[in-house]
């Protein structure tokens, strides 16, 4: 179950309350749900019952108890924890940072370009893809920052990361092996929480069709992928075989590396195999 499947499976227990008439509120469009802060807290969260309980008039605790009971009985989530003044916590059955990682290399959904558009001025200056990211980028960048290849630079960091994860891809194939997310999301190794969350997040930010918060998002994503990769050693070294571990962490980078060809695609920015 995907974050998309999560919401909504969400949407339809409100929608199911509501024809019940267990619930009267107006259902609303959509429902977010996120990777919880706080290890412990269940693989995904919402704060649906906090937004239904203002409408409502019901205190937030009903309002998520009632949710819950729905939720329980749905295939693919193991438990639903209430915790603090209403929040869901919503634990998925099996490993759901495996199948996350699976679901962006089995069927990732290429999104169409926002039409990022810069002017021909910025282009002279800065060329089509750093033009088109000084657009996005927040007040007081230096624009001539994006020019070099260096740390400082996001675009470079962010088409970095992609070209490193693609470079991933082609030493395992030398290498005489491929990637394979398993079902322990564990063999992803220590610090894989961040990476792990980032591309969760990536449906929800791809919904809401804003180019600056994608390309935000897009800096998070590479920088929880730069971090990860230099503790958690992706290819076996010296005469290591190729392990399981190396198929799952193989499967990590190559999902971060079709996800940030597709953010940088909806930006109108390529994102290159070699840098």
């Amino acid at each position: 179950m995907t974050p998309a499947d999560l919401s909504r499976t969400v949407l339809r227990a409100v929608r199911r309350a509501v024809d019940a008439d267990e619930l009267r509120v107006v259902v609303p469009d959509a429902v977010g749900v996120r990777v919880p802060p706080h290890p412990g807290s269940g693989d995904y969260a919402t704060t649906i019952a906090l937004r239904l309980a203002k409408e409502s008039g019901r205190p937030a605790l009903e309002v998520a108890g009632l949710l819950r009971r729905r939720l329980v009985r749905e295939p693919g989530i193991a438990r639903v924890d209430i915790a603090g003044p209403g929040f869901l916590n919503i634990t998925l059955a099996g490993a759901p940072q495996a199948r996350l990682v699976r679901d962006v290399l089995e069927g990732w959904e290429r999104r169409e370009p926002l039409g990022v558009r810069p002017s021909d001025e910025l282009v002279r200056r800065l060329g089509e893809d750093a033009a088109r990211w000084s657009l996005l980028s927040p007040p007081g960048l230096d624009r001539g920052l994006l020019l070099v290849q260096r740390e400082a630079n996001p675009l470079f960091r962010v088409r970095y990361a992609h070209s490193r994860c693609r470079a991933l891809v082609r030493n395992a194939r030398d290498l005489g092996f491929a990637s394979a997310a398993g079902e322990d999301g564990g063999a992803f190794g220590d610090g894989s929480e961040a990476l792990i969350s980032a591309l969760a997040d990536h449906p929800r930010i791809v919904d809401a069709r804003d180019p600056e918060r994608l390309a935000r998002a897009l800096e998070r994503l590479a920088d929880a992928f730069l971090r990860w990769q230099a503790s958690c050693p992706t290819l076996p070294r010296g005469d290591e075989k190729p392990s399981v571990v190396h198929r799952a962490r193989l499967a990590l980078a190559e999902a971060t590396g079709t996800v940030l060809a597709d953010g940088l695609h909806q930006l109108g920015i390529t994102a290159p195999a070699h840098l």
